[in-house]
């Protein structure tokens, strides 16, 4: 049986939605199969507010790699695509996250598996149930649509609509 791995794309800085399309690119290349890509969606900036509005998308993977080694790769990624590390929650070209690696429960300084800032997100929540809306949170013992249900983050999340250029 193979793991749901589930991550959080997100960007803010120049070309966003070619900086989560070239993300989805390096993943499929370098960390695993992408599976399933949700909707990109407009959100609002969280934790720092004076910032540019993100478009975030969930995608769902295989990978063969344990949930450290794909942490790394996932971490050379958004260096190759040309993260910088500033504040944080401050703007950013690329950030992926991984929300899920399957039932896998971790929780060290680097690595925390189920991601902790999932069922205070929308802009996580709205994304992931579009594709995952049945996957059980492996330690609440939820339905993702029940974690957005609950959810009490007031950000807006709206779908992408790309402007014609």
């Amino acid at each position: 049986m193979r793991n749901e791995i589930y991550l959080l794309l997100g960007s803010n800085l120049d070309d966003r939605e070619k900086n989560l399309l070239l993300a989805i690119k390096k993943i499929n290349e370098q960390a695993g199969n992408v599976l399933s890509v949700s909707s990109l969606y407009v959100t609002q900036p969280w934790g720092v507010s004076d910032q540019p509005e993100f478009l975030n998308q969930v995608i769902e993977i295989e990978s063969d790699y344990s949930a450290r080694q794909l942490l790394q790769k996932l971490l050379l990624i958004e260096l190759e695509i040309g993260r910088k590390k500033t504040i944080r929650w401050g703007p950013r070209k690329i950030d992926i996250d991984i929300l899920f690696y399957g039932n896998t429960i971790l929780a060290d300084k680097d690595l925390a598996i189920p991601h902790p800032g999932i069922t205070d997100r929308r802009f996580t929540l709205v994304p992931l149930c579009e594709i995952a809306s049945k996957f059980i949170h492996p330690q609440l013992n939820k339905k993702c649509e029940q974690l957005l249900r609950e959810c009490t983050d007031p950000l807006q999340v709206k779908r992408y609509v790309p402007t014609d250029s």
